[in-house]
C-alpha cells in the first residue's frame, strides 16, 4: 500500500529518517526495514497410509492446504497388524500422537507418538471391548472438544468386514491418553462408517460415510451423543457417490476445507465451505491421487506476525545480553562477542535475515561468511548446514517472528515446520524446544534483532 505525507510534514519525516539511520549505524536502535508479516502462517501436517502398503504410514506437508510434500515415506511400521487409517493430534504435551486401524477384523485401534513427526515410537494397542475378534474396528479419528476433553471416534461391526458398522466414541480418562472409557454409542443409525467430527460454536458436525448409498453425507447435533439430524443426504453436495474417508480442516480465513477419498478410482479431493453447509466442486489433489489414502490434515500456526528486520543482522541475547547467537564449528551457540572481537567471530555472529526458505512470510538466516549455509534445527539442535534444497531443509531452516517471550521489544523465533518450538539458548547451545510457561525459558527464546557485527 503506498500513501503520501502532507507537504509540510515531509522535511520533518526526512530528518527523523537521518537521525534513525545515524543511531542504527551506531549499532543504538534495531537496524533496517522490516518486512510486513500477515499474522500467524499456517502450517498443515498429514499422515496417510498409501495404495501400496497398509502397514506403513507416509508423512506430507503444506504451506497452503493444497499442494503437499513428502516429508517422509514409510515414516511408521506398527510392530504387527497394519496402520490404515492414520489420525494425527497435537496434544498439549508438545508430543504429536497417531490413532490407526489395525486389522480388518477385532476390537483394537493402535496409538503412536513422536515429538518430531518424522520418527514415531509404538505407544500401545487399546481393545475397545466391543464386538470381540469376529467383528471389526474401523477409521478411529481423535476429536477435541471445546471443553479440551479428548475423544477417539471409531467406526464398529458385529459382523466383521460384512457387517453394518455404526459410530462409536471413547474418551480419553488421563492426560497421557493412555487410560480409555468404555464405547459409547454416537447415536447414529447403523450401516454409517467414517465419522469426522468438528465443533463450531455448540453445534457438532458429522461428515460420514452412507455405506448403502457410498455418498459422504452430513449430521448435526448439539449434543456429542445426539441426536443427530441428517442435514445433507445423498448427493447433497454434487460429489457423486463412492466417497469415503472425509476429514477437515479449517483454514485462516475462516472456511473449512474437506478432503476425501473416491477409493474406486484412486482419487483424492477437496472442497471448501464457508459455513459447512454448502461446499463447492470438488477439486482433485493430483500430487496425492493413486498414493494416499484416507488421511487427517493437522493446521497448526507459526508466530503471531512480528515482523523481523530483513538484511544483515545480529541476534543478542535478552537474558544475557554480553552473548549473540554465532555459529562455531558448524553449530549454534551463545557466545561472547563485541566489537573488539576478532572479524572472523563477528562474521559468525552475523546473519542475513531473508525470506523464509519454506515460507516467504517467516525468515531464515543465512550465515554471512558461509552464504550458502543457513542455521536450522536437526534433531531439534540448532546447527549451520548447506542449504540441501529440498523442502525437509527448508522447513527446518524457517523461522516466524513472534513478539519476545520476554518482552520488552524484543523477538522472538517459532519452529515454522514444528510450531510451539521455540529457538532458544540451553547451557549456551542453541537448540529449537518445546515452549514452557517460566520466566527462564522466555528469556533463553527471547533476542533482540541488532544491527550487524560485521
Amino acid at each position: 500500500m503506498r500513501f503520501s505525507l502532507p507537504r509540510a510534514s515531509r522535511g520533518r519525516h526526512v530528518l527523523i529518517a537521518v537521525v534513525a539511520a545515524v543511531l542504527t549505524a551506531a549499532g543504538l536502535v534495531t537496524a533496517g526495514p522490516a518486512a510486513r508479516a500477515a499474522g500467524p502462517v499456517p502450517h498443515y501436517l498429514m499422515t496417510a497410509f498409501t495404495n501400496s502398503s497398509e502397514s506403513n504410514m507416509n508423512v506430507y506437508d503444506s504451506a497452503d492446504a493444497t499442494g503437499f510434500s513428502q516429508v517422509r515415506a514409510n515414516a511408521y511400521t506398527p510392530p504387527s497388524g497394519l496402520i490404515r487409517d492414520p489420525s494425527v493430534l497435537r496434544h498439549t504435551d508438545g508430543y504429536y500422537y497417531i490413532v490407526h486401524t489395525t486389522n480388518w477384523t477385532g476390537d483394537t485401534i493402535g496409538f503412536a507418538r513422536s515429538a518430531d513427526y518424522v520418527n514415531w515410537t509404538f505407544l500401545r494397542t487399546v481393545r475397545v471391548g466391543l464386538n470381540g475378534a469376529t467383528g471389526s474396528t474401523w477409521a478411529p479419528e481423535w476429536f477435541k472438544d471445546s471443553d479440551g476433553s479428548v475423544h477417539v471416534v471409531f467406526s464398529a461391526s458385529t459382523a466383521g468386514t460384512a457387517g453394518q458398522f455404526r459410530p462409536y466414541r471413547i474418551t480419553a480418562a488421563n492426560a497421557d491418553l493412555s487410560a480409555w472409557t468404555s464405547p459409547v454409542p454416537l447415536g447414529i443409525p447403523a450401516n454409517y462408517i467414517d465419522s469426522f467430527l468438528v465443533k463450531v460454536g455448540g453445534t457438532y458436525h458429522n461428515f460420514l460415510k452412507n455405506e448403502t448409498t457410498k455418498y459422504v453425507e452430513h449430521a448435526t447435533a448439539t449434543s456429542l451423543t445426539g441426536p443427530w439430524t441428517f442435514v445433507g443426504t445423498g448427493n447433497w453436495a454434487g460429489w457423486g457417490a463412492g466417497l469415503e474417508g472425509p476429514a477437515l480442516v479449517q483454514l485462516p480465513d475462516g472456511r473449512w476445507r474437506i478432503y476425501f477419498d473416491q477409493y474406486g478410482q484412486r482419487r483424492y479431493f477437496y472442497a471448501d465451505s464457508t459455513n459447512l453447509s454448502s461446499f463447492g466442486a470438488k477439486v482433485e489433489l493430483s500430487g496425492l491421487s493413486g498414493t494416499a489414502r484416507h488421511f487427517t490434515v493437522l493446521r497448526e500456526d507459526s508466530g503471531d506476525g512480528t515482523a523481523v528486520a530483513t538484511g544483515a543482522r545480529s541476534l543478542r541475547s535478552v537474558n544475557s545480553p554480553d552473548r549473540y547467537v554465532r555459529h562455531r564449528d558448524n553449530l549454534g551457540h551463545l557466545d561472547p562477542v563485541s566489537s573488539s572481537s576478532a572479524l572472523a567471530v563477528r562474521q559468525d555472529a552475523t546473519f542475513t535475515v531473508v525470506p523464509g526458505l519454506a515460507n516467504a512470510s517467516c525468515h531464515s538466516l543465512r550465515s554471512t561468511n558461509f552464504p550458502d549455509r543457513y542455521l536450522r534445527h536437526y534433531g531439534f539442535r540448532v546447527r549451520l548446514d548447506v542449504n540441501a534444497g529440498d523442502a525437509t531443509f527448508a522447513r527446518d531452516a524457517t523461522f516466524c517472528g513472534r513478539a519476545g517471550l520476554a518482552g520488552g521489544g524484543s523477538t522472538s523465533f517459532e519452529s515454522y515446520s514444528h510450531p510451539g518450538r521455540f529457538l532458544r539458548h540451553q547451557n549456551y547451545e542453541l537448540r529449537v524446544d518445546w515452549r514452557t510457561s517460566d520466566s527462564g525459558f522466555a528469556g533463553d527464546a527471547s533476542f533482540t534483532v541488532a544491527a550487524p557485527l560485521a
